[in-house]
């Protein structure tokens, strides 16, 4: 029989996120549980499924494979798209999305179950840089309003050291083992204690200040270190700058988002930068030189006599630095090169033109022609 499409088994769009993947699949592991629906071979069928889509969709190599040839590009790859289910395998990858301890963690009362690890909610800023910054990178600061551990109790949201004591319940532990009978006979699980969350201790005299939460708000300033050769949305990270966590937990991250300010006479391209110079005539015919700005300020070139419309003058090196680990070296400067025909003329320019067009010399090179016509053609290939 034909397998179902994987993103239809699990209701989600083929553009959907690693969470809304992993949140669907949650949603129907509980709903199709075995021990939530004993003897229900339908809700097994659809159990297995599920768990079968998921492994494929949450490895993006797998998932680029099966896009591009459907069932038989995971065929054969390895978990379950080979065929062979196992529901102890399974079980183990159902445990790991509720983080090995919730929902029906255990399955058959395996190894202890890890006490909850509270985390800090990351912030997320942005910053305008100039090409200037990028090329030398630079240090920031940030005056951000945040959540702090609490000053009163350190962060551990209990009032003084002896406020705290082991849960009665599950005397230390952070889980209780319930006994139940389900399709494969009698199972223990191992659930989060109710009592403690989890943590394993009570807090008997919350913290005055914070309520037990461990964290009260505050701000802090903070310095971010910007490499050169950023660009525009690109994204720094600062890892346990943001929020901090309830009772001493890990705190979250800050999130830096680049923000590019575009330069009044330089474009960027990648590493490179292109500025467009725009000649007169007679400096173009009779060669001379032309001054260039830069990041770090003006510098000249020498035009050569003759020079026509659409070349391009390379200097090395003045463009910007790639980012460490994305790249080495630094861009370059491009000059694109035309050359102004003024729009109206004086009687006394018309008559010297004329004279000029007289010339063979003023007639157009067919060699040349083709060469410029050529680079125009290819801008829009």
């Amino acid at each position: 029989m034909a397998k179902r499409d994987y993103y239809e088994v699990l209701g989600v769009s083929k553009n959907a996120s690693d969470d809304e993947i992993k949140r669907a699949y949650k949603k129907m592991a509980i709903k199709y549980h075995p021990d939530r629906n004993p003897d229900d071979k339908e809700a097994e069928a659809k159990f297995k499924e599920a768990a079968e889509a998921y492994d494929v969709l949450r490895d993006p190599q797998k998932r680029a494979r099966y896009d591009q040839f459907g069932p038989e590009g995971v065929n054969g790859a390895g978990g379950f798209g080979g065929g062979g289910m196992n529901m102890d395998d399974i079980f183990s990858m159902f445990g790991d999305i509720f983080g090995g301890h919730g929902g029906f963690g255990g399955f058959g009362g395996g190894g202890r179950t890890r006490k909850p690890q509270y985390r800090g909610g990351d912030l997320r800023l942005k910053v305008r840089m100039t090409l200037q910054e990028i090329s030398t990178g630079v240090t920031k600061k940030f005056k951000v309003k945040k959540k702090v551990a609490c000053p009163h109790c350190h962060g551990s949201g209990a009032e003084g050291s002896s406020a705290t004591e082991t849960c009665p319940t599950c005397h230390g532990n952070g889980f209780v083992v319930k006994t139940q009978q389900s399709i494969f006979g009698m199972m223990q699980t191992q659930v989060v204690c109710p009592t403690c969350g989890g943590e394993g201790t009570i807090i008997k005299n919350k913290c005055k200040e914070c309520g037990g939460e461990g964290v009260v708000n505050g701000e802090e300033v903070i310095e971010v270190k910007i490499p050169a050769g950023v660009g525009d949305g690109m994204v720094v990270t600062v890892t346990g700058k943001g929020h901090a966590a309830r009772r001493n937990g890990v705190p979250g991250d800050i999130q830096v988002y680049i923000e590019e300010e575009p330069h009044k006479e330089l474009l960027r391209e990648d590493n490179n930068l292109i500025y467009n110079l725009l000649l007169d005539v007679p400096t173009a015919a009779l060669g001379g030189d032309a001054e260039i700005p830069t990041i770090d300020g003006k510098v000249k070139i020498k035009i050569e006599p003759g020079t026509q419309p659409g070349k391009v003058v390379r200097l090395r090196g003045k463009g910007l630095p790639a980012v460490q680990g994305y790249g080495y070296g630094t861009g370059d400067l491009i000059v694109n090169i035309s050359v102004y025909i003024p729009e109206a003329l004086s009687k006394d320019e018309k008559k010297t033109l004329e004279e000029m067009k007289k010339s063979d010399n003023f007639a157009p090179n067919p060699s040349i022609k083709e060469k410029i016509f050529r680079k125009f053609k290819s801008y829009f290939e």
